[in-house]
């Protein structure tokens, strides 16, 4: 099985051809203290796409990230991609600027597009759930998008299974745009979507975009138990996000870690290779959401030959 990038397969119930890797940006900028500056973001889109990548992912919430993908877009664009996400505060203080409101989706999407210097985007997602707008004006909206030409595919992410399962039988019943993606937060770390999201996506339609593969860079082996006593909450890196704000490194998670780096080095390929492994050769799965592909963490390459850790028992998600 070829897990290149110009390996292309279809997004969900579309006729959208993605790699089997999409990039994210949402480190594209310094403005959370800890993002890649300018010149780094640009060599991390280059090599990407020079090897035949297509999938980008932003969000209208993600700074500056937007726009400086627009920028390095410019001159191949109809051969990308283009995802962005709405739902997000863009102006604190102003209760409509955030949530699935109808009146925020036009305002998110007329910023994203003019960030992004295109006229239309391949893909939108809502980003989170706001348990307060209801289904129908969200879906109408975005369905009034798709026929203006403005969006060409919607999607969805951070979403309960039964919401998202209620929204897909509407839009197929009025005859609205269906959501042909989930975004889900889904690692060797992360499997509650196993339960419920992932079965239900497979049902209906929706292909699986995990982000987070790597859980925050725990799977890449990066960090130890001297690391759990050893990080301020609040120190604005993003090592302490994942310890404070995440919680993700914990005596378990680093259990799984270690076993891990075993599978790695029986494979011959390092830990993130075979963490990323474990996704690509999910068939549920159509295109982890992943951030840095570059040597430092994959040894240039997107994953282990032999599967990674599939070799082994699964434990059961927890």
């Amino acid at each position: 099985m070829s897990f290149a990038l110009d390996n292309y397969r279809l997004l969900g119930r579309s006729g959208l051809r993605v790699s089997p890797l999409a990039l994210g940006t949402a480190t594209f900028g310094t403005e959370t203290g800890w993002g890649a500056e300018k010149d780094d973001a640009r060599r991390l889109f280059d090599r990407y796409v020079e090897r035949g990548g297509n999938f980008l992912d932003t969000a209208v919430g993600y700074g500056s990230a937007e726009s400086l993908l627009g920028e390095f877009a410019r001159d191949r664009r109809e051969s990308l991609v283009l995802a962005t996400k709405y739902s997000t505060l863009r102006r604190p203080g102003d209760p409509n600027s955030t949530g699935g409101s109808r009146k925020n989706l036009l305002a998110s999407v007329h910023t994203s597009l003019q960030r992004l210097g295109t006229d239309y985007l391949d893909l939108l997602y809502l980003h989170v759930w706001d348990f307060t707008t209801p289904v129908e004006e969200i879906l109408r909206g975005l369905d009034d998008l798709v026929r203006q030409g403005k969006v060409l595919h919607v999607a969805i992410s951070n979403t309960p299974a039964w919401q998202i399962s209620r929204m897909q039988t509407i839009a197929d019943l009025r005859g609205w745009s269906p959501l042909v993606a989930l975004q889900l937060e889904y690692n060797l770390l992360e499997r509650t979507g196993e339960r419920d999201l992932i079965p239900m996506a497979r049902e209906m339609g929706l292909a699986v975009i995990p982000y987070s593969p790597l859980a925050g860079g725990l799977l890449t082996g990066k960090y130890s138990r001297a690391d759990v006593a050893g990080v301020a909450s609040g120190d604005g890196t993003r090592k302490g996000f994942n310890f404070a704000a995440l919680g993700t490194v914990t005596e378990r998670n680093l259990d799984v870690v270690d076993i891990l780096k075993e599978v790695a080095a029986e494979q011959g390929c390092t830990p993130a290779q075979a963490g990323l492994s474990w996704l690509l050769h999910n068939p549920d799965v159509t295109a982890p959401h992943y951030r840095r592909p570059h040597p430092r963490t994959t040894g240039g390459q997107p994953g282990c030959p032999d599967g990674g850790p599939h070799h082994r028992a699964a434990s059961p998600p927890r």
